[in-house]
């Protein structure tokens, strides 16, 4: 088993630029349900903005070597997502529906292998339209589940995928404070109850679970002082418990790092602060643009960045969002608005109406 672990782990290196995603969740005292996320890619995707209005028609397929037909049906509930806009159909990898569910897509390469249709199923979606599918579909994480036990997600290989290929797990989130993780192993679906609040990359879920034993040592309390011999030699700081915490950016260190700050934080109040306080856990995994780098082929070198982030109010259906060259001017939508159009709406990240700066004279006026 443990050769087959390293053998997949050294796999994420052959070829596929290093991504790297980091999702956490959080429920305020006051019930209010936050999940947030951060999407770091090395390509630029053309983020968009979009909406998917109640109503709106999916075209389920089938691999053509199975010979079922194409499913077409309609979403029972509208949706605000990020697409892949240099997709067709700009194929949502982040995003909430009205009826407070909530998803994130991260990269799994090395470990994903999605499941095979024979002419005996009845229900089935390939994985660029999975996202719009569940979103589209589902209004918790109970009903999701039970329809993902029925339904094959598959991938088609001739499918225009862009740079990277979409091997991908999922975290889901609803409003009542439910989550799970979906994976793709084995041509298997895995579904896990998200026990950690927190989701990155490769390896699979329960892998990040069993490493995350190795720091039960960390602590949010510090040693303030100890006698050694005569002298009593005083810390030199706060944060000695945090002594070992992990600080680079692979997968297996932002969930350590994730998970230990979403549950050594202090529970927030209100669905504001919860907000705030997810904030600052992705705030720790932030990757500015040249500082996780690899090498292509030809020996040039390619940067992943975080490319934007989402943190959605599942309670409220508000999303707070920024872009790398927004970080200090989040925008705050009210997705109410939005839900209640009946035609598809869609923006670059980049173009949305960010917070500006004010004058001196505006910022002190009384």
């Amino acid at each position: 088993m443990l050769r087959a672990i390293l053998a997949s782990v050294a796999l994420l290196g052959a070829g596929l630029p290093t991504l790297a995603c980091t999702a956490v969740d959080m429920v305020a005292a006051d019930k209010t349900v936050i999940a947030g996320r951060t999407m770091e890619w090395a390509f630029d995707m053309k983020w968009e903005l979009v909406s998917l209005p109640k109503g709106s028609k999916l075209t389920l397929a089938a691999p053509k070597s199975s010979g079922l037909p194409a499913k077409e049906i309609e979403t029972l509930y509208p949706v605000v997502g990020v697409g892949v806009g240099i997709l067709p159909g700009a194929p949502l990898l982040e995003g909430q529906n009205s009826a407070g569910l909530g998803m994130s897509a991260n990269f799994l390469p090395g470990f994903t292998t999605y499941q095979s249709v024979t002419p005996q199923d009845n229900s089935y979606v390939e994985i660029l339209s999975f996202g719009d599918w569940a979103l589209g579909r589902f209004a918790n994480v109970k009903d999701l589940r039970a329809a993902l036990q029925e339904t094959k997600v598959w991938s088609d290989p001739t499918a225009e995928t862009g740079p990277t290929p979409p091997l991908l797990h999922f975290v889901f989130t609803d409003r009542s404070g439910a989550g799970i993780i979906v994976e793709y192993v084995g041509g298997k679906v895995q579904i896990h109850d998200n026990v950690a609040h927190v989701l990155t990359n490769a390896p699979t879920y329960p892998w990040h679970l069993l490493n995350v034993r190795n720091y039960l040592s960390l602590s949010t309390v510090g040693v303030s002082s100890r006698q050694i011999g005569s002298v009593d030699v005083t810390a030199i700081g706060q944060g000695g418990g945090l002594v070992g915490l992990p600080g680079d950016y692979t997968p297996p260190s932002r969930f350590v790092r994730a998970t230990f700050l979403r549950h050594g934080i202090a529970q927030p109040k209100t669905g504001d602060e919860a907000t705030e306080a997810v904030a600052h856990v992705l705030n720790t995994v932030d990757i500015p643009i040249g500082v996780a780098q690899s090498r292509e082929k030809d020996g040039s070198l390619i940067s992943d960045y975080t490319q934007w982030v989402a943190i959605k109010d599942l309670t409220h259906n508000r999303l707070t969002f920024a872009d790398y060259n927004h970080r200090l001017h989040y925008l705050t939508i009210d997705l109410n608005q939005i839900f209640a159009q009946t035609k598809p709406m869609s923006k670059l990240v980049g173009d949305l109406p960010y917070p500006k700066a004010v004058s001196g004279v505006e910022a002190l006026a009384p």
